[in-house]
């Protein structure tokens, strides 16, 4: 079945309507027929099988047959990564959706090459918020991840902007840095369950510079490697998502 997103904001389930580019895709490109059932869902767990009843020329009216609420993911997850080049942004957001990061932090870093200024750096944040919305239905995932507007490494690290974690990471290409899995089997040694909710930082190309990464040692992060080989920035917040979520996410039985 066609999946739809309906904004928390506008779920109601007593009057369920598709508006706006929700509306527009169902009727114009997915062709969606009276009596047809979709799956409609909010980004804060909850998803609904409904029936369509009407289809207007401003929006989709549905009928709830079904009901039910998927729960959070275990571990909160936040990718704070530095913009890459080009469109390798887009598809790392579009991969973190998939993996199960619960939010996405740009990062306007000392060796971004693209130029952000405030209007450009609200541009790209919608952008972002779309794929991370089309991610979500193509791959089943009832809850949308928050997409931050673009900002420099101390403003990640200020109260404002992020809350606490139970552990902070950051890949680093400097000597001393450990690997990941030894990290968090040293954090479930000490404190006997896995941490609830990781900061994972990923640099540009180049890498973090050494300020930077001093900086983000001095707000606890503690700098891992991804192994011998150099990869390409989309490859590395990949990896480490993928490391994380397998790690994390999975009920270990445990």
């Amino acid at each position: 079945m066609h999946r739809f997103y309906i904004s928390p904001e506008n779920w109601n389930r007593g009057a369920l309507t598709l508006t706006g580019s929700e509306a527009h895709h169902g009727r114009d490109v997915l062709r969606v027929r009276r009596g047809e059932k979709v799956v409609l869902f909010n980004g804060q767990g909850r998803e609904i099988t409904a029936e369509i009843v009407d289809l207007g020329s401003e929006e989709i009216r549905l009928r709830k047959l079904d009901e039910a609420e998927t729960p959070a993911l275990q571990c909160r997850i936040v990718l704070g990564q530095a913009i890459p080049k080009g469109k390798n942004m887009e598809l790392i957001v579009q991969k973190a959706v998939e993996i199960g990061a619960a939010e996405i932090a740009p990062i306007i870093s000392d060796r971004t090459i693209m130029q952000v200024d405030s209007e450009s750096a609200a541009q790209k944040q919608s952008k972002w918020r779309q794929i991370v919305i089309e991610a979500a239905k193509q791959s089943g995932q009832n809850w949308v991840p928050r997409v931050h507007a673009p900002m420099k490494l101390a403003e990640l690290f200020s109260a404002a902007a992020v809350e606490s974690f139970d552990l902070r990471l950051i890949g680093s290409l400097q000597p001393g840095a450990q690997y990941l899995k030894k990290v968090l089997a040293d954090y479930s040694s000490e404190h006997q369950h896995r941490p609830r909710s990781v900061l994972m930082l990923v640099g540009p190309e180049g890498d973090f510079t050494p300020a930077e990464l001093a900086l983000a040692r001095r707000d606890g992060c503690q700098p891992i490697t991804l192994g011998p080989i150099i990869l390409r920035v989309e490859t590395a917040a990949i990896y480490c998502l993928s490391v994380l979520s397998y790690e994390l996410l999975i009920d270990s039985g445990g």
